[in-house]
């Protein structure tokens, strides 16, 4: 006879089990067996080499603390139907199910959509395969369950997903600073009038998540490094993406093909788009690098020989944005090393990052006290909260031209 559950060890919590049927399914499932081969930090390994676990290790992360979460939750009295934990397990497995080849590297780059929007055109696919078991599941991801604290799980200030990723991302990149007390955090979770909060014993972990959130973002998912290469393969595509359109003829994967060559007043069905983005992953990038790296275009081979080889881009971040001569010295720079065979537009780029650790103009962090009261964080913490949006300018070009 088979177990009820199927065991998981994960590197960052241990033995992790998820019980037989639908979540199973789900896991099983080629859409979802797709992610272990897409990395949760895009480019980050080449800034730190441990940084290469993946969207699969991700979810099931994020599906154990969001069984963690349900558990806490209903020994404090909150009501959370067996249907109701379910939905909200398959809706934290399934968030990230829209992400493309490095995750984040390359968001709009190819399908002109967010990637929570394919999570759902997934979702929907899904939910006919499996007969509507995932309608639930499909509406507190979106936010239309009457149980808003369940959306919150999913998708809000101290969500599982953030809970897993701040914690998973700081394990595998060795960055210390981004270690947070995901189990005491989760152990203050509480629902007033419906919506989540934290017990006032938490609010130290609650501060220590927001600045280890803070200090992740401009060590690890702004690194200056992480984002040069990020630039230099989203530039790589742009000018296949070119050459193609000019009759060019490049070798790249199939799938990935179907993406980069399309003119962009072209039409395709939600099932022609799912089926060519569900079969494309960093293997298929990866291989198309490859090939470029011996394209007789000089701009192409050029950016991929850089990726291959890790001969990347230098960034500077500026506090304000880069002035127009300095950027334009710059290009001179490239074009009397290169000369004509550079395209200037490909390899000198200039533009911002953003980050707000702490956005609470949607949603706030809220403190529930002993007496009943409800307090947002800001008004009972004497840490600064980083609400204020942080932008650095940045102008990226090869090393060879530096001034």
């Amino acid at each position: 006879m088979s177990s009820r559950k199927k065991i998981f060890n994960d590197p960052v919590y241990g033995f992790v089990s998820v019980p037989r049927g639908i979540l199973l399914d789900l896991i099983d499932h080629p859409y979802f067996q797709r992610l272990r081969r897409i990395r949760q930090l895009g480019l980050s390994s080449y800034v730190y080499p441990g940084a290469l676990h993946t969207r699969f290790h991700h979810a099931l992360g994020a599906l154990h603390l969001m069984q963690e979460a349900i558990e806490t939750l209903r020994q404090k009295g909150v009501d959370i139907s067996p249907e109701e934990a379910e939905g909200a397990c398959a809706a934290i497995l399934l968030h990230d199910i829209g992400h493309g080849p490095f995750s984040h590297a390359l968001e709009h780059s190819l399908a002109a959509m967010h990637h929570e929007e394919l999570s759902h055109l997934f979702m929907e696919a899904l939910n006919r395969e499996f007969n509507g078991q995932l309608s639930l599941a499909i509406s507190i991801f979106r936010d239309e369950y009457p149980k808003k604290f369940l959306h919150q799980l999913v998708s809000g200030q101290l969500d599982m997903d953030r809970m897993d990723y701040l914690n998973r991302d700081s394990f595998f990149t060795g960055v210390s600073e981004g270690v947070i007390g995901y189990d005491r955090i989760i152990k203050m979770l509480a629902v007033h009038e419906g919506e989540l909060v934290v017990e006032e014993k938490g609010i130290y972990s609650i501060e220590k998540f927001l600045i280890a959130r803070r200090l992740m973002y401009w060590q690890v998912y702004l690194h200056k490094t992480g984002v040069a290469a990020e630039k230099m393969l989203i530039h790589a595509l742009r000018r296949a993406r070119e050459l193609s359109l000019s009759g060019v003829e490049l070798e790249v994967p199939r799938h990935l093909g179907w993406f980069l060559f399309r003119q962009s007043g072209d039409a395709a069905s939600t099932e022609e788009l799912l089926s060519h983005f569900s079969k494309l992953d960093d293997n298929d990038l990866t291989a198309a690098v490859k090939y470029w790296s011996e394209a007789e275009d000089f701009t192409l081979s050029f950016l991929s020989r850089g990726l291959l080889d890790r001969k990347l881009f230098r960034l500077e971040w500026h506090p304000e944005p880069v002035d127009q001569a300095y950027a334009q010295g710059i290009r001179e720079g490239v074009a009397a090393i290169w000369g004509p065979m550079a395209i200037l537009d490909h390899l000198v780029y200039t533009g911002s990052e953003s980050n707000r650790a702490y956005n609470d103009t949607k949603e706030q962090i809220k403190i529930l006290f002993k007496n009943g009261q409800v307090k947002p964080i800001d008004q009972c913490s004497d840490v600064p909260m980083y609400t204020q949006l942080v932008t650095k300018y940045f102008i990226c070009y090869p090393k060879d031209s530096a001034r």
